[in-house]
């Protein structure tokens, strides 16, 4: 059916409006000025077609991305003044492969940017991308600048173009725009980082040589270039992921459109809803570079921020050369003890050893007295039995039972004491010693880290040149 050869579309071939033909022309308005009433009716005859139109704009937008088919237009489109009216005129008739030239220049005079907008999205969302002419695509977008918010309607064009809607060239036409918002490269990289790297898989990293010795590990100095290194081999690998999604997009029209995008702008440009608040250009970056996001944005955006990425993988690579520190003081067995490759420091293992003795002499002298007190009692119970009565010798005798009883385990405790100091005062040696070895190992793979990481930043450098997949299937 030939929706633009109805004779109910104004601008049409062959079509007459009644209502048109019966209208005065605008100099004829201004010669014979109507009254206040005709006025008012006039207004609100306009006010409602106005409405009509947009409640049509609305089910025309949303049948297309759902479907790819028109409904039936209304009685007229003609609405005088508003954009929208010749704007849907010239879809339906490049949808139906007749001339837009007449409604598309009526449209354009009166909201160009508007006009091209509408058509750039409608004939995406309906799978005929392929008809949206390079200069729609210019007008519609704009420019775009990192001080500056993205409007949803350049955000819909961005992801529209991205899965393919406008085939190669809409993509190319995208990157060129992106590429002229210019993000530098010292644009907050650990912020890039952050999302292209998790939190998790940054705090995780532990070298395998500092693994028995915990208190090691958590040396800032010795933790940030193993962290670092771990970084940078995830960076690689998420780079590669993203660099290497050749992913086709085949969509023809008929062909649900997915994204909730494109069509939400186009609801919200005919005023069936209320619009999207604008981001920033960085923000709408960000989150199509985090796991999980769609791989065609994501090789975009990852194409805008390669110098930030850039720049961040060498700070990285920096930060995994980094040489570990001569000496380190670190807690062992809950006492500093100052580590250096040749051995531990005799100073302040000395100290640790005299701290630990002296912890254990103050936990052998607390309640030494009470063992002393049940010694008194056979004393007092044989003066008793001298002076008051000779029972009290029998319990002089079973007192001083109980005195030998408690200072025999008073004594076995010390001497239980004494073993236990000893054994700290060893083990201190013991980790000492495995710390120090410890440290030596992890110099060791601090040499093959940065090999590695020198080999991650080559590999990286050359994905960065390679840059994503842009040139996909047409949709």
């Amino acid at each position: 059916m030939d929706l633009t050869a109805n004779p109910e579309l104004p601008g049409t071939a062959g079509s007459a409006d009644p209502q048109r033909e019966a209208a005065p022309a605008e100099g004829d308005l201004r010669d014979h000025p109507a009254g206040e009433g005709d006025q008012a009716e006039s207004d609100e005859v306009q006010q409602d077609d106005g409405a009509e139109l947009r409640r049509y704009a609305d089910t025309l937008v949303t049948r297309l991305a759902a479907d790819g088919t028109v409904p039936p237009p209304p009685a007229t489109l003609d609405v005088p003044g508003l954009w929208l009216a010749p704007a849907v005129e010239a879809l339906l008739a490049i949808l139906s492969g007749d001339d837009a030239l007449d409604p598309l220049a009526r449209a354009a005079q009166l909201d160009e940017t508007g006009t091209a907008l509408f058509l750039c999205l409608s004939l995406a969302v309906s799978g005929n991308g392929d008809r949206v002419h390079a200069s729609w695509l210019g007008t519609a977008f704009g420019d775009l600048a990192t001080d500056r918010p993205v409007t949803p309607g350049q955000r819909a064009l961005w992801t529209a173009a991205a899965r393919g809607a406008y085939g190669p060239a809409g993509k190319i036409f995208v990157l060129r725009k992106l590429d002229a918002a210019a993000v530098p490269s010292t644009a907050e990289p650990d912020r890039w980082l952050g999302v292209l790297v998790t939190d998790d898989e940054q705090d995780s990293a532990v070298s395998p040589a500092l693994t028995a010795v915990p208190s090691l590990a958590e040396v800032p100095e010795l933790a940030e270039p193993v962290r670092a290194a771990a970084r940078l081999s995830r960076l690689v690998e998420r780079v590669t992921e993203i660099t290497s999604t050749r992913t086709s997009v085949t969509r023809g029209p008929g062909t649900p459109w997915a994204d909730a995008e494109p069509l939400t702008a186009l609801r919200s440009l005919v005023g069936a809803q209320e619009p999207v608040p604008a981001r920033p250009l960085t923000d709408h970056l960000l989150d199509d570079l985090r796991p999980g996001s769609d791989p065609h944005l994501a090789a975009i955006a990852f194409h805008v921020a390669a110098p930030v990425v850039r720049s961040a993988a060498a700070e990285l690579v920096t930060a995994t050369e980094a040489a570990p520190p001569a000496e380190i003081t670190v807690p062992i067995l809950r006492h500093p003890v100052t580590l250096r490759p040749e051995g531990p420091d005799a100073g302040s293992l000395t100290a640790a050893e005299a701290a630990i003795r002296a912890e254990g002499a103050s936990r052998g002298a607390s309640g030494r007295w009470l063992a002393y007190v049940p010694a008194l009692l056979p004393i007092v119970a044989l003066v008793l039995a001298f002076t008051v009565s000779e029972m009290f010798a029998i319990a002089a005798l079973l007192f001083g039972g109980l005195a030998g009883y408690v200072l025999w385990r008073r004594s076995a405790r010390e001497a239980d004491e004494a073993r236990r100091v000893e054994a700290e005062v060893a083990e201190l040696h013991r980790q000492a010693d495995a710390a120090v070895w410890a440290l030596h190992d992890y110099a060791r793979e601090a040499a093959q880290r940065e090999e590695t990481a020198a080999e991650s930043l080559t590999a990286l450098t050359r994905l960065l040149r390679r840059g994503p997949a842009v040139a996909g299937q047409r949709s």
